[in-house]
């Protein structure tokens, strides 16, 4: 194979990850043993299989601030024939050996690429105020650049999180828990279960505590779950692409909540109302939020007559989530390591 079609196989691998490019980070730090240890043979996939899981998570934590947590078998897919299997990284180790390291700089600053492109989220919050911010003109910075499309689910997740998240605390919404007077004497026998477990003090019967959105976090690439809970019993799953009849399951299967929201672009919300009956499953499903009136909402959030109290804040946690979710897009540790490298000093890499 001509190192024009291995680097066509790379590049491809590249443009489908995710922002953090794990996985075109573990054929960089593979690359990087083979030419700096040697102690790996390229085209014995066995030799570095399992071991090269972890290469990546070592340098990520430095700047991105966290390592994947995806599934070995998620993981493993990188070598398939349709990615990069070890023949093709057998091909792109004589390159990087004869060219000093010149496949590893290209990855490393494909990353810096897509981090660089990521900043721009951060600098249109920053750049913006609540009367300024406008949510679709926000999400279209991620729809309509190509290094940034793989991560709009991510982004949509922390828009959504921001307003809805300040709005429950703003409106002040409380939730008790509480047990039946009648069930009294078991509360009694079973109090310091009932302490540990729900939180209901010893000697109470009921408490109130405020209502709270969470983000679950960091998922795999593949995961197609739970996004958002609250603890007053609602479960929330984004959506922003084409929901078929096989995902509308998986998502609602594996999520055990009673009463799901569902938030969406317009153009899926027939679509998706459609599948969730056909699956006979329309009966968990409280709500189903478009984009329209996730718009309407921000615009009152942001300009309203309550803007005064809940835009700032609102626009707060949108940054502060983009940060911990991209941490690389504010951080200098990666420029720590791109130098520690030597790759800065790769000016001419005419593989490129």
């Amino acid at each position: 194979m001509s190192v024009k079609l291995t680097k066509a196989a790379l590049d491809s691998l590249i443009d489908k990850s995710r922002v953090h490019l794990y996985k075109p980070i573990q054929i960089a730090e593979i690359l990087y043993r083979d030419r700096v240890q040697g102690d790996i043979k390229l085209e014995n996939l066995e030799s570095y299989r399992n071991a090269s899981k972890s290469w990546p998570n070592i340098v990520t934590e430095r700047f991105v601030g966290r390592i994947s947590n995806s599934s070995a078998r998620y993981q493993d897919d990188v070598f398939n024939e349709n990615a990069i299997p070890p023949r093709i990284i057998a091909e792109l180790g004589v390159e990087n050996r004869l060219k000093e390291g010149v496949v590893e700089t290209y990855i490393y600053r494909r990353f810096s690429e897509r981090f660089s492109q990521m900043s721009s989220a951060l600098d249109y919050c920053t750049a913006h105020d609540c009367n300024t911010f406008n949510v679709n003109e926000f999400l279209d910075l991620f729809w309509h650049n190509p290094g940034l499309r793989r991560s709009i689910d991510k982004i949509y997740e922390i828009v959504v999180y921001a307003l809805f998240s300040i709005l429950v605390e703003r409106i002040g919404v409380k939730i008790t828990i509480g047990s039946e007077g009648e069930k009294a004497t078991i509360l009694e026998e079973f109090a310091d279960f009932t302490e540990a477990v729900t939180g209901l003090p010893i000697g109470k019967s009921s408490i109130t505590l405020p209502a709270k959105i969470y983000r679950v976090g960091l998922t795999n690439a593949a995961d197609r779950g739970l996004d958002m809970y609250a603890n007053y019993g609602m479960a929330i799953q984004i959506k922003h692409l084409t929901l078929k009849p096989e995902l509308a399951k998986n998502i609602v299967g594996s999520i055990t909540a009673d009463r799901i929201v569902i938030v969406c672009i317009d153009a899926e919300q027939e679509v998706i109302t459609s599948l969730l009956s056909q699956i006979g499953w329309q009966s968990r499903i409280q709500s189903i939020v478009t984009q329209s009136q996730l718009v309407n909402w921000y615009g009152r959030a942001l300009r309203g007559i309550f803007s005064a109290e809940i835009g700032s804040a609102v626009l707060a946690i949108l940054k502060e989530q983009i940060l911990a979710e991209f941490p690389a897009s504010d951080n200098g540790n990666f420029k720590a390591f791109y130098e520690g490298r030597n790759y800065h000093l790769r000016t001419d890499i005419d593989w490129m």
